[in-house]
């Protein structure tokens, strides 16, 4: 049977502000923005990922910012970084590491995300 991960709770402290960062800085494709009984809830996807993450008012009771891994995988790590930073996003020099070659950066809460391009395999 298979397991397929599909959305992360993403803890924020305000929702529009958050929203305005994945979509316009991110990139993030908004899916959902609905509200509920007691909260409201927004779904986003980075752009072709399987995974989506939420953020919401009434979904979670962790801490905003209190996730500092979050992953995206990229195949080109110079050019994810250039559209990062051309979107405005705090972003990191690449860093190259044995298991790959890394851009970091946080959303306007802390939660701290790694762009990784894969190391090329034999």
């Amino acid at each position: 049977m298979d397991f397929k991960l599909e959305l992360i709770g993403v803890p924020v402290s305000d929702v529009d502000r958050a929203k305005a960062f994945y979509v316009d800085q991110a990139g993030f494709v908004a899916d959902h923005d609905a509200a509920f009984d007691g909260g409201r809830y927004v779904q986003l996807t980075p752009p072709g990922s399987a995974c989506s993450i939420c953020i919401g008012e009434g979904i979670t009771q962790v801490e905003p910012g209190s996730l500092d891994l979050l992953q995206v995988v990229v195949a080109d790590i110079e050019s994810a970084r250039d559209e990062l930073v051309e979107r405005g996003v705090d972003a990191s020099e690449v860093k190259d590491l044995a298991w790959g070659r890394f851009v970091y950066f946080q959303d306007p809460d802390g939660n701290g995300w790694a762009v990784q391009q894969l190391p090329d395999r034999p």
